[in-house]
């Protein structure tokens, strides 16, 4: 028998019987304040300063001071301590960038009454938010605290605070976030870290001149990226929609009606694969300009990047969980595709390369690649990059000159059509960000589409369909233009040196039993 499995469970089975049973005298105590003619959930309560602007007034005080000032404040108990004639709390609100200010206070028999006192040490549980008005003063110990006249239950909390310690299992954190939020500060601070770098990225482009759309999330046909949608039934329409991939096609379609620089920060949905860098609904940055190309979208990325990395905390430097560091205000190098598959394997590879040089080449390199779903030499080319190359990009790296397969959205590129115009920038092993030089020729964009159409037709779940309201809109001519991509949350992830699920503030997660 495992015993270390077996006390596991038993902790957690007395956890959860303790937990119900907690929340059993609560609700009893909900009931005792309405019987008593209050109430539990008032609409309003009286709240003249938060918790911080008492903080801010009244840096320094000394012991046992009293100011004279009156006030009422508001606040979650997270700390409780009664004794006898005199009682002490902590109360608690959310405040700006991630804190928790906290402002003590003090709850004598003299000055409440010996009624009021009783039902505060009877009533109010660690988690209750409740309502307090009295002196601004400092304990004897020098703390600052509002020595009450008077208080009022704000909200009754029916479920125990989760000790941080013994409660919050990882799982727990994400799936009950809210509870996260409470307990543990540093939740709390990734919600302000993502604003601001979204706030940053906004910033950047708007301070270029791009405007921000709204582009629709329900899609009669899918497209702008392979993958595989969600789909969704239309009852008005009687129609069979996706939940969009991509915000790509229809940022185009603005292009082509002259607006030229143009981006969206949007969610997006793919019914894929949940893991520690993947989740089935995600927000992407997509920004188009005309008359750029991918080496303009380079430049664009970067001061997104720079900005966010300081709106982050992180400025030009930043330290990865495992210890590197990575430079972001320096020299972002430029790698090629081939060569640098050349280089990790140890022998020329090109874009003429046959499937069978490329499939000896993975098993020489010990990749289990099957021969029978992967027999195309660009999509193997593609493996031999995935497994040898990316994972060794530590320092901000744009990868170019990608084969066509790639990126069917691209350009062909200006020198050799065996390629593609399109770069992924790769910092410490990820894909951060995409661009092209976008394909606008509308005949070759149909031979693209409907290569991909056929392909799903044929099976392929993850390609795109044919869409001939944006082939239309091509026709109708768009200037050369420059494309970009970038996953908001792989750039959080980066900067905070977190997993997904802790950058998302409510990830997708496996339904749970009702507890």
């Amino acid at each position: 028998m495992n015993t270390t499995n077996t006390s596991e469970t038993n902790t957690s089975v007395d956890a959860v019987e303790n937990t119900r049973d907690q929340r059993k005298v609560r609700h009893i105590k909900r009931q005792e304040l309405l019987d008593a003619g209050q109430q539990a959930y008032p609409v309003a309560v009286e709240r003249t300063h938060t918790l911080a602007q008492i903080r801010d007034k009244y840096p320094d005080l000394e012991a046992g001071v009293e100011t004279g000032e009156m006030v009422s404040v508001a606040g979650r108990v997270v700390f409780q301590r009664n004794t006898g004639k005199l009682c002490f709390a902590t109360l608690q609100e959310g405040g700006e960038n991630g804190e928790h200010p906290r402002l003590q206070i003090m709850l004598s028999q003299g000055k409440v009454g010996k009624e009021s006192l009783d039902a505060y040490k009877h009533l109010v549980d660690l988690g209750d938010h409740i309502a307090v008005t009295g002196e601004v003063i400092t304990s004897k110990r020098g703390e600052l605290s509002i020595m009450a006249d008077t208080w009022t239950m704000a909200s009754k909390a029916l479920r125990p605070l989760p000790v941080l310690h013994a409660d919050l299992a990882d799982e727990t954190r994400v799936r009950q976030r809210y509870a996260d939020l409470i307990v543990r500060q540093e939740a709390a601070e990734m919600v302000h870290k993502r604003a601001g770098v979204v706030r940053a990225i906004r910033r950047t482009l708007e301070d270029q001149g791009y405007i921000e759309v709204e582009t629709p999330i329900l899609q009669l046909i899918h497209g702008g990226a392979q993958a595989r949608p969600f789909e969704t039934h239309l009852n008005a329409f009687d129609q069979k929609m996706t939940l969009r991939i991509a915000t790509e096609l229809f940022l185009k379609r603005a292009v082509v009606g002259g607006i030229d620089k143009v981006f969206e920060i949007g969610r997006v949905f793919r019914n894929e694969g949940v893991d520690s860098t993947h989740s089935p609904e995600f927000t992407m940055l997509e920004a188009y300009e005309a008359y750029s190309d991918m080496y303009g979208m380079a430049e664009r990325i970067r001061e997104i990047i720079l900005a966010a990395a300081k709106a982050a905390g992180v400025e030009s430097q930043l330290t990865t969980p495992e210890g590197k560091t990575i430079v972001l205000d320096g020299d972002w190098e430029w790698k090629e595709f081939y060569p640098a598959v050349s280089e990790a394997v140890g022998q020329d590879v090109t874009p003429d390369s046959t499937a069978e040089e490329l499939l000896a080449l993975a098993k020489a390199n010990n990749l289990d690649i099957d021969p029978f779903k992967h027999n195309d030499a660009q999509e193997l080319a593609l493996e031999l990059f995935d497994e040898l190359v990316e994972p060794n990009l530590v320092q901000p790296t744009f990868v170019y000159h990608y084969p066509q397969a790639a990126q069917p959205l691209a350009r062909p590129h200006r020198e050799d059509p065996r390629m593609v115009e399109a770069w992924d920038l790769i910092i410490d092993g990820f894909e951060v960000g995409t661009a092209f030089s976008e394909l606008v020729d509308p005949v070759i964009q149909r031979e693209r589409l409907t290569s991909q159409s056929e392909a799903a037709a044929a099976g392929d779940e993850e390609a795109m369909q044919l869409d001939h309201d944006f082939l239309r809109a091509l026709e109708y001519g768009a200037p050369p233009t420059g494309g970009l991509g970038m996953g908001v949350d792989r750039l959080v992830m980066l900067l905070t040196g977190t997993g997904i699920r802790e950058t998302i503030l409510f990830p997708l997660l496996k339904p749970e039993g009702d507890d």
